[in-house]
Order: C-alpha cells, then sequence, then structure tokens
C-alpha cells in the first residue's frame, strides 16, 4: 500500500517569500498536491485568524497548526470522529498544547523592569508598530495580534542580553522559539510535537495505514518539525543560514528562495518518494 503523503509546512519564509509574503511561485506544486489528494498543513507561528484568510487564498482545506504548534485545528468533516484529548471548535476538533496566551503576558510582565527599552511585544504594540516590524498590512498585522497561546517579542538589545532574557523566561516555565523575525514566547509545544501528533491522529483515521510526513521550514523555530518528520526539507532564506538538524538523512535542501525552493524540493520528493 502506498503511504499516505501529508505535507506539513512553515508559512512566512517557506511557502511565503520572505519579504513580500508572495506565494505565486507555489501555485503550480499546491495544485499537483491537491490533484494527488495530499494535504498541505500549514505549520506556523501565525494565529488561526490569519491562517483562515491564508488558507481560503490558497485554497487549502486541510488541518493547521498554529502559534508554533500551541494547537492542531483539523476540521471535523475530516475524520469520522473525534481524534483523543480534542475539543470541539466552530467546526473544528482542536488539539491543545499548552497555557492560553494571558498565562505568558502575566510572566512577561515580570520581567519588564529587568529589561526596560529592550524588547518589544506583540500586545502592548501598536497596529502601525506592528506592520513597522513585520511588513504586513494594516488588517493582516490586526490578525497576527489575535493570538490565543503564545505572545511574540521584538527584541532590542544586545544578543548577550537576549540569552539572560531568554533564561530568565525559561526559568518562569515559559519556551522560547528564535523565528524569522521574532522570539515566540509560549509553553512546552513546538511545531514537532504538533506533527506527531497529528501524524498519529491520522493513522488511527485511517486504520493505522502508514503515512509518509513532509516537513518543510526555514528557521530554527522549524528545528523540532524537521526532525520529527519522515523528510525535512530547508527551504533557503536570503535572511539567514539552513537552521541546524540533528538528522542526517530524509534531508533536501533547496537551491532557490522561498515559495520557489518550496516547489523545487516538492518536485524532486514526489518523484523519488510518493
Amino acid at each position: 500500500m502506498l503511504r499516505q503523503a501529508l505535507v506539513f509546512t512553515d508559512m512566512d519564509g517557506t511557502l511565503l517569500d520572505h519579504h513580500s509574503y508572495d506565494y505565486t511561485p507555489a501555485l503550480n506544486m499546491l495544485d499537483v498536491l491537491k490533484s494527488k489528494q495530499i494535504p498541505v498543513i500549514p505549520t506556523t507561528s501565525k494565529t488561526k485568524a490569519e491562517l483562515d484568510v491564508l488558507m481560503a487564498d490558497l485554497k487549502l482545506s486541510g488541518p493547521l497548526i498554529v502559534e508554533n504548534g500551541a494547537a492542531v485545528y483539523i476540521p471535523k468533516y475530516l475524520f469520522t470522529s473525534k481524534p483523543s484529548g480534542c475539543l470541539e471548535k466552530s467546526g473544528f476538533w482542536v488539539k491543545e498544547f499548552t497555557n492560553p496566551r494571558s498565562h505568558w503576558l502575566h510572566l512577561l510582565a515580570k520581567l519588564h523592569d529587568q529589561f526596560t527599552g529592550e524588547f518589544l511585544q506583540f500586545s502592548t504594540m501598536s497596529n502601525q508598530q506592528i506592520i513597522e516590524h513585520t511588513g504586513l498590512d494594516e488588517k493582516s498585522a490586526q490578525l497576527a495580534n489575535t493570538r490565543l497561546y503564545s505572545e511574540p517579542v521584538k527584541w532590542l538589545g544586545t544578543p548577550e542580553r537576549q540569552t539572560q532574557f531568554v533564561t530568565k523566561l525559561q526559568q518562569l516555565g515559559a519556551t522560547v522559539l528564535q523565528g524569522g523575525r521574532f522570539l515566540g514566547v509560549s509553553g512546552f509545544c513546538d511545531k514537532g510535537k504538533a506533527l506527531v501528533w497529528l501524524v498519529e491522529a491520522y493513522q488511527s483515521e485511517l486504520g493505522n495505514s502508514a503515512t509518509l510526513s513532509i516537513a518543510l521550514g526555514d528557521s530554527n523555530n522549524d528545528v523540532a518539525m524537521l526532525n520529527a518528520s519522515d523528510i525535512a526539507v530547508r527551504v533557503k532564506s536570503p535572511s539567514h543560514p539552513f537552521p541546524t538538524l540533528s538528522r542526517i538523512a530524509g534531508i533536501y535542501d533547496s537551491t532557490l528562495y522561498g515559495p520557489a525552493g518550496w516547489s523545487e524540493c516538492l518536485t524532486k520528493i514526489l518523484v523519488s518518494e510518493c
């Protein structure tokens, strides 16, 4: 039996261009994957509200993993029964892996006096500041601030002080992930844990049929996902080197940037693996 392929993809800098957020170079491959009934599963730091808009634009209708693995949303119609540990919310089965945003805001408030002027956070930034630091348009910036499980932090200080800041947060029980632009502050969750859980949910739904998980990402907050997948794709970035992985096999590195590199590697994988 052929394995059911599942494509887990980061968005910013991977399926979306790092600078322009354009996804045009990926459209043909998205059509190919749809024709082969291979789900494309956004696995991203973005919010559910942001992904609702993006998935409509990209014509994606499968599961989604939000806020760096904080929660998995599965459209109810995709599965015949509720996966273990899920809540039902607005037509989705939702698996939550961490505390709500308010918990992480409380922890950050404890560090304000120690790191005055050294960081910005979404919850206290104006929409215009979010636009300036993300390059998003006004509506997209508003959606980016509808976080449910995490808080993005823009570090302004020195690398040495950032290390101290991250250590303090970890001591308070937070997990801090470095993304393309922001530190993501949340709980003991990551894209890898969410990927593993969703793969197991698919296997249960399919009657333990084999799956082939393909993960694509460009930055350090993708490492857990890239290490946990059957096949890892590191997409070339114009702003930073490939993330370092603990695995040595099953890795594809793109020669092209962003969505062009995304399509480049998936083309190779479909030929050789699927």
